[in-house]
Order: C-alpha cells, then sequence, then structure tokens
C-alpha cells in the first residue's frame, strides 16, 4: 500500500519556523501537549516513551486523554488532542475524513516493518535443537500448501479430528472477518475449522501455550506485539495484495474467489495541522522518532514478562535504549532526560 501523501510536512516546518521561536515557546507559554490514550499495548507504551522524552528533555506539560481510536482520531482533528502517536494511514474513514480537509497531516514513521497475517511456530518448518524439537513440516512456506491432507494432519483440531484448526481472531474483530473470507477463498474452510477465541488475551493464551509445549498451531497474527517479542515464528507466504482482491475479502457479501495478501502497513504520527505550524521543533523530533520493530516487540515482551505497565516499559527504553532515542533530540535534551532517569 502506497504512503498517503498527506500535507507538506516541509512547508509546515518551514512556516513554523519563521513564525515561531522554537517548541520550548509553544511549551513555554503554558500550552499543553495532549496526547491521544491509546489503549493497545504498543500504543501505549509509543505514547509514554514521547511524552516523558517531551517533558523531561523539552520542559513541556503534557496530558494523555483516554478514548476510543474514532474517538481520539476526531479529536486530533478539532486539535482537542495534538498527537496520535500510532496512527495506521488509510486504515480509518475519521482520519481520511480529516486529511481531506487539512486537520491533521502524518508525520514521520512511528516503526516501520509491523505485518498481520497467518503464522506457525518456526519449530513447526526449521525445528528447534535446543528444546529437542525436530522439523515437522520442513517444506511449508506458504498458504497453498495447507490444504495438503498431510499438513492438514498436522494442525488437527482436537474437538473434530478430521479437520485442522485455524486460530482465527476473536468474533468482532476486523481481522476476523477478513481471515474468514480468505478461508472460503483458499478453499481451506472444509478442511479446517475456524476457530474463534473469546477475547485478544484468549488468543495470546493459546499461541503461548502452544508454542511453549512444542505443539504445532496455525493462527492469524500480527506485529508489533508481546507475542512477537517472545516467540520465533514464521509467517506464510500469500499471493500479492491486490486492490481488486481486497475489496472482495473485506466486503461481508464480497465474492471469494481468490486470496490475498494483508495490505502493506504504513504507521506515522498523527499530528493536528494547527499544532504543526504552532510547534515546528515537536515536529521535527517526530520526524525523527522512528522505533525499531524489534525494540516495540521486545518492550511489550517485557511489559507481558514482568506484569508491568506502559510507564515502567517507557522508562526502562529510555534507559537501555539512549542510542535509540538520543538521536531523536538535541544534546541539552538528551542530558536532561538521562538525568531525570537517575
Amino acid at each position: 500500500m502506497k504512503r498517503i501523501k498527506l500535507a507538506g510536512v516541509a512547508a509546515i516546518l518551514a512556516l513554523g519556523a519563521s513564525t515561531s521561536g522554537a517548541s520550548a515557546s509553544y511549551c513555554g507559554d503554558g500550552n499543553v501537549v495532549k496526547f491521544a490514550g491509546i489503549s493497545w499495548e504498543s500504543g501505549a507504551f509509543i505514547t509514554e516513551v514521547m511524552m516523558k522524552i517531551l517533558e523531561k528533555g523539552y520542559d513541556c506539560q503534557v496530558d494523555a486523554i483516554p478514548g476510543n481510536s474514532i474517538t481520539l482520531e476526531q479529536a486530533t482533528a478539532n486539535n482537542d488532542i495534538q498527537i496520535f502517536a500510532e496512527e495506521w494511514i488509510g486504515r480509518s474513514d475519521i482520519w481520511n475524513k480529516a486529511v481531506e480537509l487539512d486537520q491533521v497531516v502524518a508525520v514521520g514513521q512511528t516503526f516501520v516493518g509491523a505485518s498481520e497475517g497467518w503464522f506457525v511456530p518456526d519449530y513447526v518448518i526449521n525445528g528447534d535443537p535446543a528444546r529437542q524439537i525436530a522439523p515437522m513440516a520442513p517444506d511449508l512456506k506458504s498458504v497453498s500448501q495447507l490444504s495438503d491432507p498431510e499438513i492438514v494432519k498436522l494442525f488437527t483440531d482436537p474437538e473434530e479430528p478430521s479437520k485442522g484448526r485455524f486460530l482465527n481472531c476473536p468474533s468482532g474483530w476486523t481481522c476476523e472477518g477478513i481471515s474468514t473470507a480468505k478461508l472460503e477463498a483458499y478453499k481451506l474452510d472444509e478442511n479446517y475449522v475456524n476457530f474463534r477465541p473469546g477475547t485478544g488475551t484468549a488468543l495470546d493464551s493459546a499461541i503461548t501455550s502452544a508454542y511453549l509445549q512444542g505443539e504445532p498451531i496455525l493462527f492469524y497474527y500480527w506485529s508489533p506485539t508481546a507475542i512477537m517479542g517472545k516467540f520465533k515464528l514464521a509467517q506464510l507466504e500469500e499471493p500479492a495484495y491486490s486492490d481488486a482482491c481486497w475489496s472482495e475479502l473485506s466486503k461481508s457479501d464480497g465474492k471469494r474467489e481468490e486470496g490475498c495478501a494483508f495490505p502493506g502497513v504504513d504507521v506515522a504520527y498523527g499530528v493536528n495541522s494547527t499544532f504543526a505550524k504552532d510547534a515546528p521543533e515537536i515536529i521535527a523530533i517526530l520526524e525523527k522518532a522512528t522505533f525499531p520493530l524489534e525494540d516495540v516487540n521486545g518492550s511489550l515482551a517485557f511489559m507481558v514478562d514482568n506484569s508491568v505497565d506502559a510507564p515502567v516499559a517507557a522508562e526502562e527504553f529510555l534507559k537501555t535504549k539512549a542510542d535509540v532515542w538520543g538521536q531523536w533530540v538535541s544534546d541539552e535534551a538528551r542530558a536532561k532526560i538521562e538525568e531525570s532517569l537517575k
């Protein structure tokens, strides 16, 4: 999926630089930088990191406003919120409309390389000598091979042994409908039970249980997530994405004649356009603030393994990854942030 071209960030920066002193002037005037209080793990973690950087490094007053995605995106368009730290570009009608009205701008890349698709544990294909697990399906690479009777048998459904089991998203999630459509399009619905766990936690628990026991499991998943940080997984190949294919898969009454990969993921900082003009130095920080995907996955795994929340994980990231975030900020700001962590 091509990156959507929004308002020219360079032009906004140039305008802001000519009319405003610095990000310190925006914060120094008593303005509060309000972030979307994103509830999902990666968004919550990234939001906390960026809030701490602005607060500790640039003396900004910051706040996070809770709400669902639709409400928070609309609030960003209205400038009730200034920064939506993990905006999946092009996936939201609210965001797309705000783009058309020049109310918001996409700044930088929050992270690069996120993906979603169908996965199996890596040991299914390559084995795991350290755990004395032999390869179970060494030639498995693609969803086109899932109809092979031996592969179906490998992923046997315990409640319906004549079929395999595909672990889908919980009912009601967008990804559940898409994967259900793909099962039909790939002609796998007669070979596999379309198993939908009750919650996201149940999905994670099923994957974790199978992985720790070294069992084969076929499932939908995405990154960045704690699961991706904890376990080595292999994504199965699918036919290339196309707009025509996706249009049918994403409609409840669409044709199920062909399946294809999920669209590419483009994630940016969603920023109110007025704020972007008023706070150019904050925009300059966001332009640089790309989190390595492996660090996001690792931080989310740290949250799960240690039963801590996003603020704690953000502080740990700042303490241990100065080589990453230190490149986003001024030397003075870096020194102030590091001092605050002592």
